[in-house]
């Protein structure tokens, strides 16, 4: 091999913008600078531009919306304040709204709210009727001025008031609930929780990685270019919501899975050329290895996680399509920023990558370099794949088993909205509210919205159909009344709130809106030509939320498997590869949706994440948890096989490339997923209940799928099927070839031969093949 010095020119899209910028370091590192500076600038002068009210909600319960504001009519941020008597809850004892003193507190928290010049539509209970039978409890009602979507900005001095009149009038409870006063507990809750997490999660993942590194700069890189991915697309993300409107929770969620890619990213590629170094490569041809092999798996593990975080824009939810947009952007920039500027870093920074070397850690570290490339961890994994690929049926039945199992309280899985109290508990004073008006005014605090729309309002026709939908409400049990009717001649409108029966009890409220839609509405409103009369609110918003996103399920899933089946396909080569990719996905997947089901519906070992069994997962979390779980379980899955290809075609054994790339990758793998886990970890520490689910069903997955799919269910497979892994049927051979591109043969310089072959090499000689050696 006398030629084995010569560099070929690099083959592939990675290994080609890996060479260019490790040749124009500085024009890289400063195109990726001006690229981070000028989207934040564009995007902050553009400003981001958020989903409305009516782009949230689908079906009857947008259009609801969509008819206010197209009529100009703005939907009033409404408040309740509840007067009662303290053991009314009970009907026995304290005072009734007839006594001095209860009409003094009514009068107090009036005068207290029209005070902080925050409210209008102030409505006395005496004048409202808003009385309980009992007479011991009343409602104060009023609205907030001003936009209705900043109401939450100002009921602060409301808030107050209210408690003011609480502490003079200890006799009786006064507590607030209502639009504004909700979503600003809302969004303290969801913000304080963010914000823990969003603090926690770049210090744990920096931890993690100076463990893995043992050295302060080359741990920083992952971090300092993942935050510099989501800055980047923090203002992209602005620019495009102009034309797909964007919101908090997705820009929550695109730092979370930006962190996630972009930190894993970088670990794939700075170890991969670690490793070449540390067996004796030059610096220049390392680089060109890791991009080459490295750099071409995370142009693959990329493009099928932003193919699966696509699927989200399938579901026709607006929220799904911010998140699913937000966060197929952030992967694009990390995967580029990794292929690009990363080389043209590692090319800067040379043997200065090391500096910062921790005591101990970083002799432990260079010493473990020194000994084997592999390090404790592939030694560990190696123990691991000892009996795995020695009986191999029986690893894949006892790993498949446990995952089968763990999957099967899926099959009972029962999703819901959660309610206030089962979100947040009673700890929230707005929930306590919320129940305590609920128990005395059932569906009062929140009724269904039937927003009339007419040619003429006032013609007697409508008017008798009114009258008539007031009636039938009360008289077919959706509703106990009273039915409260406002007209808007000049938009030719009326807005009608009905008080569902069921309340709180989000089962019984929908059957109420059942009798509205399907059977009061037709024999009155809908009896009427050219009336619509679509009927909204809370319990309508959750159903309508439900139904969409239950009919956009199929779609996306079909969507999501098959896209990433086909890259499966053409980026290895195989139809063996394709299949089994997807299976072992599922299954992660599978499992990880029976833990929650087990955990958050069933309450078992709730209490060891700090939680507590609601009886339901939160609607929009399968959908989400599937989309986000497939797309990073390809990280994984595209860096061992990428791996064991690799060494397939460098002339090892499939059972010998299987050791091999499952050993060599371990280390980076069991890094990333440690990290990942990590920081999903922290999700399942915060207070609100859907963000716990989240958590801890991102938790799992991800540690189930680095062990047991990774370390025991693959190379099992691998094992089992041997050269029919590389199987590709010859009708399918027109597809487009996106196969590895492989590193072009080097020159080994290190004259100290390695006890065991690890790293990348060229393709031996039929006489120089290794023959295998086992575990």
């Amino acid at each position: 091999m006398a030629d084995t010095g010569r560099l070929e020119r690099p083959r592939g899209i990675a290994a080609r913008a890996g060479s260019w910028s490790a040749r124009h370091r500085w024009a890289a590192v400063g195109g990726w600078v001006l690229l981070v500076i000028l989207a934040l600038a564009v995007g902050s002068m553009t400003g981001r531009v958020d989903v409305s009210d009516s782009e949230q909600v689908p079906g009857e319960s947008g259009r609801v919306s969509a008819i206010l504001d197209e009529a100009g009519i703005d939907d009033a941020a409404g408040e309740t304040v509840l007067i009662q008597a303290k053991g009314g809850e009970r009907k026995s004892g304290g005072l009734t709204a007839s006594d001095p003193a209860f009409r003094k507190a009514v009068d107090a928290v009036m005068a207290g709210v029209r005070d902080t010049g925050q409210v209008t539509a102030l409505r006395s209970p005496y004048e409202t009727k808003t009385i309980s039978v009992d007479r011991r409890s009343a409602l104060v009602q009023f609205e907030m001025r001003g936009d209705p979507e900043k109401a939450s900005e100002h009921i602060q001095p409301v808030l107050d008031a209210v408690d003011a009149a609480q502490d003079r009038h200890q006799g009786l409870r006064i507590e607030e609930f209502g639009d504004a006063s909700g979503q600003k507990a809302f969004d303290d809750a969801f913000g304080d929780d963010f914000t823990q997490a969003e603090y926690s999660a770049l210090p744990v993942a920096l931890g993690i990685l100076l463990i893995v590194f043992g050295a302060l700069v080359a741990a920083l890189l992952p971090v300092v270019l993942a935050m510099t991915a989501f800055l980047a697309t923090t203002g992209l993300v602005a620019i495009v919501s102009h034309w797909v409107h964007m919101s908090d929770t997705a820009n929550s969620v695109m730092l979370l899975v930006g962190l996630a890619v972009g930190v894993d990213y970088c670990l794939f590629y700075l170890r991969r050329e670690r490793e070449e170094r540390a067996a004796g490569r030059d610096a220049q041809t390392a680089l060109r290895v890791a991009a080459a092999t490295s750099g071409r798996a995370i142009l693959v593990s990329g493009v099928t996680v932003i193919v699966a975080m696509a699927g989200m824009l399938f579901t026709g939810i607006a929220e799904f399509k911010a998140m699913g947009l937000a966060t197929l952007m952030v992967v694009a920039v990390a995967m580029v920023g990794s292929v690009t500027v990363l080389p043209a870093l590692l090319s800067l920074l040379g043997e200065r990558v090391e500096k910062g070397r921790l005591p101990f850690l970083g002799r432990a570290k260079r010493r473990g370099d020194t000994e084997r490339r592999g390090g404790t961890e592939s030694r560990i994994w190696r123990a691991v794949l000892r009996p795995v690929l020695r009986r191999p049926r029986l690893s894949l039945a006892l790993a498949g088993g446990a995952l089968i199992a763990l999957a099967v309280p899926a099959v009972g899985m029962n999703t819901a909205n959660l309610t206030l109290d089962q979100e947040f508990g009673d700890r929230l004073p707005v929930v306590n509210a919320y129940n305590h008006i609920d128990e005395a005014f059932p569906g009062g605090s929140d009724p269904a919205r039937v927003v009339v729309k007419a040619d003429d309002i006032d013609a007697a026709p409508v008017r008798d159909a009114l009258a008539r939908f007031r009636t039938e409400a009360v008289a077919k049990g959706a509703s106990k009344g009273p039915v409260e009717v406002t007209v808007h001649r000049e938009q030719n409108l009326a807005v009608v709130e009905v008080p569902l029966i069921g309340g709180s009890d989000e089962g019984r409220a929908e059957k109420s809106l059942e009798v509205l839609r399907n059977e009061v509405r037709p024999a009155t409103l809908g009896a009427v030509d050219g009336v619509d009369a679509p009927i909204g609110g809370s319990t309508a918003s959750s159903k309508d939320f439900n139904d969409k996103l239950g009919s956009a399920v199929a779609p996306v899933f079909a969507f999501v498997v098959v896209f990433a089946f086909l890259l499966m396909l053409m980026s290895f080569r195989s139809l063996t590869i394709a299949v089994t990719s997807i299976v072992l996905n599922l299954l992660s997947v599978g499992a990880a949706y029976g833990i929650l089901t087990a955990v958050f519906q069933h309450g078992w070992g709730a209490g060891l994440v700090g939680a507590e069994g609601v009886g339901a997962i939160v609607s929009w979390l399968p959908l989400f948890l599937f989309v986000i779980l497939f797309g990073l379980s390809m990280d994984y899955h595209v860096f061992v096989v990428s791996r064991i290809r690799e060494a397939h075609l460098a002339g090892r054994t499939t059972k010998d490339a299987v050791v091999h790339g499952v050993v060599t990758t371990a280390g980076v793998v069991t890094s990333a997923a440690v990290i990942m886990v990590a920081v999903f970890s922290i999700f399942g520490t915060l207070s609100m209940q859907s963000m716990k689910q989240m958590g801890v069903g991102l938790a799992a997955a991800v540690l189930i799928d680095a062990t047991v799919i990774r370390g025991v269910l693959l190379p099992a497979v691998m094992s089992l099927l041997g050269e029919r892994n590389w199987y590709l049927p010859k009708w399918l051979g027109w597809l487009p070839d996106l196969a590895h591109d492989g590193p072009a043969p080097v020159h080994r310089p290190s004259t100290q031969r390695p006890s065991t072959p690890v790293a990348a090499s060229p393709r031996p000689e039929a006489d120089e093949r290794p023959r295998h050696a086992g575990v």
